[in-house]
């Protein structure tokens, strides 16, 4: 009994101790402003790592929250051990929020930090696949990584390859247009005014391409935070240059309901699983 209750303890302490992994993204962060003081915590982006050792894919979790905070709880730590359970190495991002105290030019901030991301773990390791889930306005984040791949916002002398190779989007920003946005989002990263480059840039379904990668979309169609519009226009942009998708909608649900959807019994993460096996060599 003694030695079963010490194998669990072992068992447990290196779970959490792995769950509590995480490393700095930059030796030097980029885009600082120089009138910023120190930074705190805040505003020091890292990257947890849900290691599973011998697996040969992985996934880039980008939790939401307007822009305003990052909810890095029920919408990274708890979907990364949803993916260890399903074979997946997990990693999750805490992103810098887009801010003109910290920041040169805010609205590349988080952009930044997710290729920075997606740069570390393909260098760092040698999955056969890396792809990125996000949530909300990590969905746009994501959703921004998987279409401006190829404008390069850090420092990239290896050339190492920033394209996702499959995209999750749970009930995401995607569009700045403010018949559909979640206007809190968008005014956080590209402010009350923004131009019409910045909007075309960062609204995604205007994005869309055949490098896009297969993208597999969640929503409910009772948000009233961030209009299922949003993920309707992505999927349209997606079918027009022929990338291979998946669509989960649930009749209600609301917002931000991470993995369990309290008004659904249908788990959306089961069938996204089911459509990543899909995806082969896609």
């Amino acid at each position: 009994m003694r030695f079963i209750f010490s194998f669990l303890f072992v068992v447990l302490l290196n779970y959490y101790t792995l769950a509590q992994d995480k490393v700095t993204l930059y030796e030097q962060i980029p885009n600082v402003a120089s009138a910023a003081e120190k930074l705190g915590d805040a505003d020091i982006p890292v990257l947890y790592r849900y290691e599973i050792k011998g697996s040969d894919k992985a996934v880039l979790i980008i939790p939401g929250g307007g822009y305003a905070h990052v909810a890095i709880d029920h919408e990274g730590h708890a979907v990364a051990k949803e993916f260890n359970k399903q074979g997946y190495s997990a990693f999750v991002l805490y992103y810098r929020l887009p801010k003109d105290q910290t920041m040169k030019e805010r609205k590349i901030g988080p952009l930044q930090d997710a290729q920075r991301a997606m740069q570390y773990i393909r260098e760092q390791y040698a999955f056969k696949k890396v792809g990125v889930l996000g949530f909300s306005a990590g969905g746009h984040l994501a959703s921004t990584l998987s279409n401006h791949f190829d404008d390069v916002k850090i420092e990239n002398s290896k050339n190492t390859r920033l394209a996702p190779d499959f995209s999750v989007l749970v009930y995401p920003v995607i569009s700045m247009d403010d018949a559909i946005t979640h206007k809190g989002s968008k005014k956080n990263l590209i402010g009350a005014t923004p131009t019409a480059d910045d909007q075309a840039y960062f609204s995604l379904e205007t994005q869309v391409s055949e490098k896009t990668p297969p993208t597999y979309l969640v929503h409910a169609e009772d948000d009233s935070a961030v209009p299922i519009a949003n993920s309707l226009r992505y999927k349209e942009a997606l079918d027009k240059f022929g990338v291979y998708n998946g669509i989960f909608f649930y009749k209600t649900g609301g917002h931000g309901f991470g993995l369990v959807n309290k008004t659904d019994a249908g788990k959306w993460s089961d069938a996204m699983f089911v459509w990543l096996k899909s995806l082969g060599d896609k």
